[in-house]
C-alpha cells in the first residue's frame, strides 16, 4: 500500500505530511510527472486527489490531478513547465483542501459505523467532495425520524474524540477482524495482500485506502442534509460539515 509503482507513497504513512523533497524520475507529456516520493493523494474509494505544487529551480508547477496507472501520475495544470527527469523539486499540498477531504473521509466513514451498528446495513456506494459528501446503504426502510437521529448519533461520536488510526495487515489477518468490509461488495482484488486498515477507536474498522484525521473531534459538527429513496432497499444519506 506504501508504493505505487515507482513512487513511495507518504500520505498513508503520515497524513500530515503537507511538504516534501523528491526527484523526478519519469515524465511523459500526456501522462504527466512520476515522483519517487509522493503525498499527493491520487483518488480513490470516493476521495478525490490532492491539488499542489511542485517547486523547482525557482519554477512553480501546479498540480491539478494525480492518476493511478502502472506508476503515480501527477497531472500539471495545462501550460505550466515540466520539470525534467532527474530534477530535484519539493512538493506542497494544498492545504485548505486536503484537510477538508480528510475531514470528510473521516465523517462518512463515522456515518457508516453508525448505520451499521444501529441498523446494519452496508455501503452501496460513495461520493465526495471538500465538506460534502453522500453514502449508499442497502436499507429497505427507514423509521420516522431517521434523518435527526442519525444526525445526532454521528455528533455524539464526533464529542467522543475516538481516536483514528490507520495500519497494514496481511490480507488473511484483515479478512479475521469481523465486518472489516463495510461494502455490499468486496471490492478488494484478490491480488491485494497487504490490507490498509482505518480504526475508528470503538466504532468502526474498515478496510480503507484513504487520507484521514486523528480523532473524530477534528471532524466537526456533521449535519444530515437529506435522506433519499434510491430504490427499493436502499438509501442515500447527503452530509456537510461545519466548522
Amino acid at each position: 500500500m506504501s508504493q505505487h509503482g515507482r513512487t513511495q507513497r507518504l500520505e498513508l504513512a503520515d497524513s500530515s505530511i503537507r511538504t516534501w523533497d523528491a526527484e523526478v524520475i519519469a515524465v511523459d507529456p500526456e501522462l504527466g510527472i512520476v515522483l519517487d516520493r509522493s503525498a499527493f493523494y491520487p483518488g480513490g474509494g470516493g476521495q478525490p486527489p490532492d491539488h499542489g505544487v511542485l517547486l523547482w529551480n525557482g519554477v512553480e508547477t501546479k498540480i491539478v490531478d494525480a492518476r493511478r496507472k502502472d506508476d503515480l501520475w501527477l497531472v500539471p495544470a495545462e501550460g505550466d513547465p515540466i520539470p525534467p527527469v532527474a530534477t530535484k523539486v519539493t512538493g506542497a499540498l494544498e492545504d485548505e483542501r486536503r484537510f477538508a477531504l480528510m475531514r470528510t473521509h473521516s465523517g462518512l466513514h463515522l456515518l457508516s459505523g453508525v448505520v451499521f451498528r444501529d441498523f446494519g446495513a452496508l455501503v452501496t456506494g460513495s461520493n465526495m467532495d471538500p465538506l460534502s459528501g453522500r453514502l449508499d446503504f442497502n436499507l429497505d426502510s427507514v423509521p420516522e425520524g431517521f434523518k435527526e437521529s442519525i444526525e445526532a448519533a454521528c455528533n455524539i461520536e464526533v464529542t467522543a474524540n475516538r481516536a483514528i488510526t490507520a495500519y497494514e495487515l496481511s490480507r488473511n489477518d484483515a479478512f479475521n477482524i469481523p465486518d472489516v468490509i463495510r461494502t455490499a461488495s468486496n471490492l478488494l482484488p484478490p491480488s491485494i495482500e497487504i490490507v490498509r486498515i482505518v480504526d475508528i477507536n470503538g466504532l468502526d474498522v474498515q478496510a480503507d485506502g484513504g487520507t484521514h484525521v486523528a480523532a473524530t473531534s477534528q471532524v466537526g459538527t456533521m449535519r444530515v442534509l437529506k435522506v433519499e429513496n434510491k430504490g427499493k432497499g436502499f438509501r442515500r444519506i447527503r452530509i456537510a460539515l461545519e466548522n
